[in-house]
């Protein structure tokens, strides 16, 4: 990320325009099956992946450049009596990440190469979620820029030597009714 970036993000922070409260619903769908544990949400934005993770028993560490949007996030966490540990960090600079997570979950944050390495951060029997925009030609929200999106067959590609539990790409209506183009990967790490 660029000091651009964390302008960008700090100003929609700041401005409040960013209003997703709801966790993904792959997190969504898939922590009732997983075993509560260490916990890292990378790009945790305004934390709302990792306050579902802390109302579900995690320990977590949540990481993201905006400052504006960790402070909104720890103003969630302490009106809920929650613990997350939020950290502040451009991830285009290395970050010593702990390695034995029992999950960690990137959403929509492309890095193919920070998603690799993330892999070495869990624990034995450690999940990884992530889902990216895909890159498409159809008419779909989100970025536009090919930068902000995966080209097919690379996210599963990136989580190569860990056992593949989910792999899709699609394009589905989101509930707002829009078009979205995605991937998604959850995969286990023996």
């Amino acid at each position: 990320m660029s000091e651009q970036d964390r302008n960008k993000w700090n100003q929609r922070y700041a401005e409040d325009s960013y209003h997703k409260n709801n966790p993904v619903t792959l997190v969504e769908e898939w922590l009732p099956k997983l075993p509560v544990g260490r916990a890292l949400d990378v790009a945790c934005g305004a934390g709302r992946n990792a306050i579902f993770l802390a109302q579900a028993g995690y320990q977590v560490d949540a990481i993201d450049i905006s400052h504006e949007g960790l402070e909104l996030a720890r103003q969630k966490v302490e009106n809920r009596g929650l613990s997350v540990n939020w950290i502040e960090h451009d991830l285009d600079h290395p970050y010593p990440f702990d390695t034995n997570y029992d999950l960690i979950i990137v959403m929509w944050y492309v890095d193919l190469g920070l998603i690799s390495r993330l892999c070495d951060c869990l624990a034995p029997g450690g999940y990884l979620i992530c889902e990216e925009h895909l890159i498409t030609d159809q008419q779909v929200i989100g970025p536009t820029s090919s930068n902000y999106r995966v080209a097919p067959g690379v996210l599963r590609e990136a989580v190569s030597g860990l056992d593949v539990l989910l792999y899709e790409e699609s394009i589905e209506m989101n509930a707002e009714g829009e078009q979205v183009a995605s991937a998604r990967v959850v995969v286990k790490k023996h």
